[in-house]
Protein backbone atom coordinates (compact mmCIF):
# COMPACT_ATOMS: atom_id res chain seq x y z
CA UNK A 1 0.00 0.00 0.00
CA UNK A 2 2.86 2.14 0.35
CA UNK A 3 4.50 1.92 -2.97
CA UNK A 4 1.12 2.66 -4.48
CA UNK A 5 0.50 5.78 -2.73
CA UNK A 6 3.85 6.62 -3.74
CA UNK A 7 3.12 5.79 -7.23
CA UNK A 8 -0.36 7.78 -7.16
CA UNK A 9 1.74 10.55 -6.19
CA UNK A 10 4.17 10.63 -8.76
CA UNK A 11 1.19 9.90 -11.37
CA UNK A 12 -0.17 13.19 -10.27
CA UNK A 13 2.79 15.50 -9.60
CA UNK A 14 4.05 13.93 -13.05
CA UNK A 15 0.61 15.94 -14.73
CA UNK A 16 0.93 18.83 -12.55
CA UNK A 17 4.87 19.63 -13.06
CA UNK A 18 5.83 17.75 -16.17
CA UNK A 19 2.92 18.07 -18.47
CA UNK A 20 1.57 14.29 -18.32
CA UNK A 21 -1.45 13.03 -19.08
CA UNK A 22 -4.19 12.60 -16.38
CA UNK A 23 -3.27 9.02 -14.44
CA UNK A 24 -4.99 6.18 -16.09
CA UNK A 25 -6.29 3.71 -13.13
CA UNK A 26 -5.88 0.38 -13.29
CA UNK A 27 -8.49 -2.26 -12.54
CA UNK A 28 -5.77 -4.81 -11.14
CA UNK A 29 -2.69 -5.11 -10.17
CA UNK A 30 -0.31 -6.40 -12.00
CA UNK A 31 2.97 -6.06 -9.30
CA UNK A 32 3.42 -4.81 -5.62
CA UNK A 33 6.57 -3.91 -4.07
CA UNK A 34 8.22 -4.28 -0.41
CA UNK A 35 10.15 -0.76 -0.42
CA UNK A 36 11.88 -1.56 3.03
CA UNK A 37 13.31 -5.42 3.41
CA UNK A 38 16.13 -7.22 4.96
CA UNK A 39 18.63 -10.04 3.94
CA UNK A 40 17.39 -12.36 5.82
CA UNK A 41 13.99 -12.35 4.59
CA UNK A 42 15.93 -14.06 1.41
CA UNK A 43 18.04 -17.61 1.31
CA UNK A 44 18.84 -20.16 -0.88
CA UNK A 45 15.43 -21.01 -2.90
CA UNK A 46 13.03 -19.71 -0.51
CA UNK A 47 11.79 -15.76 -0.22
CA UNK A 48 10.08 -14.99 3.04
CA UNK A 49 7.09 -12.10 2.13
CA UNK A 50 5.83 -9.71 4.49
CA UNK A 51 1.80 -10.54 5.00
CA UNK A 52 2.07 -13.84 3.10
CA UNK A 53 5.08 -16.11 4.39
CA UNK A 54 7.56 -18.17 2.74
CA UNK A 55 7.76 -18.77 -0.87
CA UNK A 56 9.77 -21.08 -3.05
CA UNK A 57 11.69 -19.91 -5.28
CA UNK A 58 13.84 -20.73 -8.34
CA UNK A 59 16.94 -18.81 -8.62
CA UNK A 60 18.23 -17.39 -11.75
CA UNK A 61 21.34 -16.44 -10.40
CA UNK A 62 23.56 -16.94 -6.86
CA UNK A 63 23.05 -13.76 -4.06
CA UNK A 64 26.20 -11.76 -4.68
CA UNK A 65 28.01 -11.31 -1.28
CA UNK A 66 28.83 -7.85 0.65
CA UNK A 67 25.31 -6.11 -1.63
CA UNK A 68 22.33 -5.01 0.40
CA UNK A 69 19.03 -6.08 -0.18
CA UNK A 70 16.95 -2.54 -0.33
CA UNK A 71 13.26 -3.71 -2.43
CA UNK A 72 11.18 -6.65 -3.19
CA UNK A 73 8.74 -6.64 -6.46
CA UNK A 74 6.98 -9.31 -7.20
CA UNK A 75 5.14 -9.79 -10.67
CA UNK A 76 2.06 -11.76 -12.11
CA UNK A 77 2.67 -12.51 -15.91
CA UNK A 78 1.14 -15.12 -18.26
CA UNK A 79 4.08 -17.80 -17.82
CA UNK A 80 3.82 -17.45 -13.65
CA UNK A 81 4.95 -15.41 -10.96
CA UNK A 82 8.65 -13.71 -10.40
CA UNK A 83 10.16 -12.34 -7.65
CA UNK A 84 12.53 -8.97 -8.63
CA UNK A 85 15.43 -8.33 -5.78
CA UNK A 86 17.12 -4.95 -6.16
CA UNK A 87 20.31 -4.87 -4.02
CA UNK A 88 22.58 -2.03 -3.38
CA UNK A 89 26.38 -1.38 -2.63
CA UNK A 90 28.22 1.54 -2.19
CA UNK A 91 31.01 1.48 -5.05
CA UNK A 92 31.60 4.04 -8.05
CA UNK A 93 31.08 2.57 -11.28
CA UNK A 94 33.15 4.83 -14.13
CA UNK A 95 32.18 5.89 -17.34
CA UNK A 96 33.23 3.73 -20.28
CA UNK A 97 35.99 5.55 -21.83
CA UNK A 98 36.96 5.97 -25.58
CA UNK A 99 38.72 3.21 -26.64
CA UNK A 100 39.39 0.13 -28.60
CA UNK A 101 37.86 -0.58 -32.57
CA UNK A 102 34.85 1.79 -33.32
CA UNK A 103 31.75 0.41 -34.87
CA UNK A 104 28.78 1.98 -36.51
CA UNK A 105 25.46 0.46 -36.37
CA UNK A 106 22.37 1.05 -39.18
CA UNK A 107 19.20 -0.08 -38.04
CA UNK A 108 16.61 -1.60 -40.57
CA UNK A 109 13.85 -3.71 -41.81
CA UNK A 110 15.72 -5.31 -45.15
CA UNK A 111 18.30 -6.48 -41.94
CA UNK A 112 17.44 -5.76 -38.69
CA UNK A 113 21.30 -4.36 -38.56
CA UNK A 114 23.99 -3.77 -40.06
CA UNK A 115 27.80 -2.65 -39.13
CA UNK A 116 30.63 -1.38 -40.15
CA UNK A 117 32.57 -4.04 -40.55
CA UNK A 118 30.11 -5.46 -43.37
CA UNK A 119 28.09 -7.69 -41.01
CA UNK A 120 24.52 -8.13 -42.36
CA UNK A 121 22.63 -9.69 -39.95
CA UNK A 122 19.10 -10.68 -40.41
CA UNK A 123 15.90 -9.73 -39.22
CA UNK A 124 14.01 -12.78 -37.39
CA UNK A 125 9.88 -12.49 -37.31
CA UNK A 126 9.11 -12.73 -33.83
CA UNK A 127 5.30 -11.84 -34.00
CA UNK A 128 4.93 -13.46 -37.67
CA UNK A 129 6.15 -16.91 -36.63
CA UNK A 130 3.16 -17.52 -34.19
CA UNK A 131 0.53 -14.60 -35.77
CA UNK A 132 -1.37 -17.56 -37.30
CA UNK A 133 -2.52 -19.19 -34.15
CA UNK A 134 -2.93 -15.88 -32.44
CA UNK A 135 -5.19 -15.24 -34.91
CA UNK A 136 -6.92 -18.59 -34.57
CA UNK A 137 -7.46 -18.53 -30.86
CA UNK A 138 -8.27 -14.58 -31.04
CA UNK A 139 -10.84 -15.64 -33.44
CA UNK A 140 -12.38 -18.22 -30.51
CA UNK A 141 -12.28 -16.14 -28.17
CA UNK A 142 -14.31 -13.65 -30.27
CA UNK A 143 -17.51 -16.65 -29.98
CA UNK A 144 -17.39 -16.84 -26.37
CA UNK A 145 -19.01 -15.70 -23.46
CA UNK A 146 -17.44 -12.80 -21.82
CA UNK A 147 -16.19 -14.00 -18.38
CA UNK A 148 -17.03 -17.27 -18.21
CA UNK A 149 -14.51 -19.52 -17.96
CA UNK A 150 -13.66 -20.91 -21.39
CA UNK A 151 -13.35 -17.75 -22.47
CA UNK A 152 -10.75 -16.84 -19.06
CA UNK A 153 -8.84 -20.21 -20.33
CA UNK A 154 -8.45 -18.86 -23.84
CA UNK A 155 -7.56 -15.20 -22.71
CA UNK A 156 -4.52 -17.04 -20.65
CA UNK A 157 -3.42 -19.10 -23.97
CA UNK A 158 -3.49 -15.55 -25.81
CA UNK A 159 -1.40 -13.88 -23.10
CA UNK A 160 1.09 -16.94 -22.78
CA UNK A 161 1.66 -16.45 -26.77
CA UNK A 162 2.44 -12.81 -25.91
CA UNK A 163 4.73 -13.56 -23.17
CA UNK A 164 6.65 -16.22 -25.44
CA UNK A 165 7.03 -13.22 -28.14
CA UNK A 166 7.89 -11.05 -25.66
CA UNK A 167 10.79 -13.35 -24.29
CA UNK A 168 12.36 -14.45 -27.33
CA UNK A 169 12.95 -11.22 -28.48
CA UNK A 170 14.90 -9.82 -25.62
CA UNK A 171 16.63 -12.91 -25.46
CA UNK A 172 17.76 -12.49 -28.80
CA UNK A 173 18.29 -9.06 -28.39
CA UNK A 174 20.74 -9.56 -25.55
CA UNK A 175 22.85 -12.18 -27.82
CA UNK A 176 23.81 -9.68 -30.41
CA UNK A 177 24.21 -7.12 -27.56
CA UNK A 178 26.85 -9.51 -26.54
CA UNK A 179 27.78 -10.34 -29.91
CA UNK A 180 28.33 -7.25 -31.00
CA UNK A 181 30.28 -6.13 -27.96
CA UNK A 182 32.72 -8.82 -28.68
CA UNK A 183 33.95 -7.13 -31.50
CA UNK A 184 34.53 -3.67 -30.78
CA UNK A 185 35.41 -0.73 -27.83
CA UNK A 186 33.24 1.77 -29.15
CA UNK A 187 29.88 1.25 -30.56
CA UNK A 188 27.59 4.20 -32.53
CA UNK A 189 23.88 4.25 -33.60
CA UNK A 190 21.64 6.66 -35.01
CA UNK A 191 19.92 8.75 -32.18
CA UNK A 192 16.06 8.40 -33.87
CA UNK A 193 12.22 8.79 -32.68
CA UNK A 194 10.96 5.29 -32.53
CA UNK A 195 7.67 6.84 -31.88
CA UNK A 196 7.53 8.42 -35.04
CA UNK A 197 8.63 5.63 -37.18
CA UNK A 198 6.32 3.58 -35.59
CA UNK A 199 3.34 5.26 -36.93
CA UNK A 200 4.43 4.84 -40.66
CA UNK A 201 3.49 2.24 -43.21
CA UNK A 202 5.55 -0.66 -41.83
CA UNK A 203 3.89 0.05 -38.47
CA UNK A 204 3.91 -3.72 -37.55
CA UNK A 205 7.18 -4.65 -38.22
CA UNK A 206 8.59 -1.62 -36.74
CA UNK A 207 7.17 -2.85 -33.63
CA UNK A 208 7.55 -6.53 -34.07
CA UNK A 209 11.28 -5.91 -34.38
CA UNK A 210 11.34 -3.64 -31.03
CA UNK A 211 14.40 -1.68 -32.03
CA UNK A 212 13.78 1.22 -29.53
CA UNK A 213 14.01 -1.89 -26.87
CA UNK A 214 17.08 -3.04 -28.78
CA UNK A 215 19.26 0.49 -27.98
CA UNK A 216 18.04 0.16 -24.02
CA UNK A 217 19.55 -3.59 -24.19
CA UNK A 218 22.32 -2.57 -26.03
CA UNK A 219 23.21 0.62 -24.07
CA UNK A 220 23.25 -1.38 -20.63
CA UNK A 221 25.33 -4.23 -22.07
CA UNK A 222 28.02 -1.90 -22.83
CA UNK A 223 27.98 -0.04 -19.76
CA UNK A 224 28.58 -3.46 -18.17
CA UNK A 225 30.88 -4.59 -20.58
CA UNK A 226 32.69 -1.25 -20.23
CA UNK A 227 32.30 -0.02 -24.27
CA UNK A 228 31.72 3.00 -25.17
CA UNK A 229 28.24 3.58 -26.39
CA UNK A 230 27.19 6.88 -28.57
CA UNK A 231 24.21 7.92 -30.24
CA UNK A 232 25.08 10.20 -33.43
CA UNK A 233 22.88 12.43 -36.00
CA UNK A 234 20.69 10.08 -37.91
CA UNK A 235 20.45 12.86 -40.55
CA UNK A 236 22.18 12.35 -44.11
CA UNK A 237 23.17 8.48 -43.39
CA UNK A 238 22.03 7.15 -46.69
CA UNK A 239 22.96 10.36 -48.67
CA UNK A 240 26.78 10.63 -47.74
CA UNK A 241 29.60 8.63 -49.09
CA UNK A 242 31.46 6.73 -46.54
CA UNK A 243 34.98 6.91 -48.39
CA UNK A 244 35.08 10.04 -49.96
CA UNK A 245 32.32 11.89 -47.72
CA UNK A 246 30.64 13.68 -51.18
CA UNK A 247 26.69 13.72 -51.06
CA UNK A 248 25.70 11.23 -53.71
CA UNK A 249 21.80 12.19 -53.42
CA UNK A 250 18.73 10.47 -51.83
CA UNK A 251 18.21 7.15 -52.62
CA UNK A 252 14.83 4.85 -53.11
CA UNK A 253 13.80 2.00 -50.78
CA UNK A 254 14.14 -0.34 -53.70
CA UNK A 255 17.98 0.64 -53.93
CA UNK A 256 19.96 -1.35 -51.77
CA UNK A 257 23.42 -0.88 -53.06
CA UNK A 258 25.64 2.14 -52.55
CA UNK A 259 28.12 3.63 -55.58
CA UNK A 260 29.73 7.22 -55.29
CA UNK A 261 30.13 8.55 -58.95
CA UNK A 262 33.07 10.68 -57.48
CA UNK A 263 34.84 8.18 -56.11
CA UNK A 264 33.64 4.82 -57.59
CA UNK A 265 32.74 3.09 -53.63
CA UNK A 266 30.45 0.31 -53.85
CA UNK A 267 29.06 -1.82 -50.91
CA UNK A 268 25.67 -2.11 -50.17
CA UNK A 269 23.29 0.50 -48.56
CA UNK A 270 23.24 -0.17 -45.18
CA UNK A 271 26.71 -1.26 -44.77
CA UNK A 272 27.73 2.09 -46.23
CA UNK A 273 25.23 3.94 -43.71
CA UNK A 274 26.87 2.43 -40.68
CA UNK A 275 30.13 3.81 -41.72
CA UNK A 276 28.95 7.16 -41.85
CA UNK A 277 27.50 6.62 -38.54
CA UNK A 278 30.96 5.11 -37.62
CA UNK A 279 33.08 8.20 -39.14
CA UNK A 280 30.46 11.05 -37.64
CA UNK A 281 30.52 8.95 -34.20
CA UNK A 282 34.30 9.07 -34.26
CA UNK A 283 34.70 12.81 -35.00
CA UNK A 284 32.43 13.34 -31.93
CA UNK A 285 34.67 11.55 -29.72
CA UNK A 286 37.36 13.56 -30.96
CA UNK A 287 39.08 11.15 -32.89
CA UNK A 288 40.31 11.43 -36.75
CA UNK A 289 38.34 9.97 -39.36
CA UNK A 290 40.50 7.69 -41.85
CA UNK A 291 41.67 9.12 -44.51
CA UNK A 292 39.31 9.61 -47.77
CA UNK A 293 40.06 8.03 -52.09
CA UNK A 294 41.96 11.20 -52.43
CA UNK A 295 44.04 11.18 -49.53
CA UNK A 296 43.10 13.83 -46.85
CA UNK A 297 42.40 13.25 -43.21
CA UNK A 298 38.85 15.37 -42.87
CA UNK A 299 37.83 16.56 -39.32
CA UNK A 300 36.01 18.82 -38.00
CA UNK A 301 32.03 18.26 -36.96
CA UNK A 302 29.39 16.73 -39.17
CA UNK A 303 27.91 19.87 -39.91
CA UNK A 304 31.19 20.83 -41.61
CA UNK A 305 30.28 17.83 -44.02
CA UNK A 306 26.69 18.79 -44.61
CA UNK A 307 28.55 22.43 -45.59
CA UNK A 308 31.25 21.16 -47.75
CA UNK A 309 29.15 18.69 -49.76
CA UNK A 310 27.97 19.56 -52.87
Amino acid sequence: MQQTLRQLEAAFVNMWERGFGFPRFKKKMTSFVYPSVKNALVSNGWVDLPKIGNVRMRMSRAIPEGFTLKQIRVLKRANGYFAQLTYQLAVNIPDAPVHGHPLGIDIGLDYYLATSDGELVKRPRFFNQLHGKLKSLQRRLKNKKKGSLNWRKCQMKIARIHQKIHDTRKDWQYKLAHHLCDQAGMIFVEDINFKAWAKGLFAKHTLDAGFGQFFGILAYVCRKRDVYFLKVDKDYTSQICPNCHTQTGKKSLSNRVHFCPECGYTTNRDVAASQVIRNRGKVAVGQPVNQNACQEVLSGSITDWLDKTP
